[in-house]
């Protein structure tokens, strides 16, 4: 893996730098930031989801599955009273053609996510697929 180089360029920024790209976070006003960029914890959150969600493309990809209008979407609760995660929720909104034989498979290969994996066992993950609406 790249060496990744972190830097701060004012306030409450931190931007990281790997290879030829370049991610900036800020934090919220509210933690006296400028919110010019995503906080590091949604940049996590949302790694898990483009995560999740490339490995569900690629296995529609690989069966010539049709994904256009397919949807992820990931939903976080914590623990009461705590800032740790208690729960996640994935779930993978498909087409009406998206064949019924692959919904356990499809969520098989998303709970494959090595970003999903990297969560402590403590953390409670639900993995499902839903049909949009026509």
């Amino acid at each position: 893996m790249s060496r990744f180089k972190v830097t701060f360029p004012g306030n409450k920024k931190v931007d990281v730098a790997f290879k030829e790209f370049e991610i900036k976070t800020d934090q919220t006003k509210k933690n006296e930031g400028d919110e010019t960029a995503p906080e590091p914890f949604a940049l996590f959150l949302s790694s898990l989801g483009a995560c999740a969600g490339i490995y569900a493309k690629s296995f529609c990809d690989t069966r010539n599955i049709d994904s256009s209008g397919m949807l992820l979407f990931l939903d976080v609760s914590f623990k009461k009273g705590q800032k740790f995660m208690d729960q996640v929720n994935i779930t993978l909104h498909v087409n009406q053609q998206f064949p019924e034989k692959y919904i356990k498979p499809i969520i098989k290969t998303m709970n494959g996510c090595a970003v999903k994996n990297q969560l402590h066992p403590d953390i409670k993950t639900q993995t499902t697929v839903a049909y949009l609406d026509q």
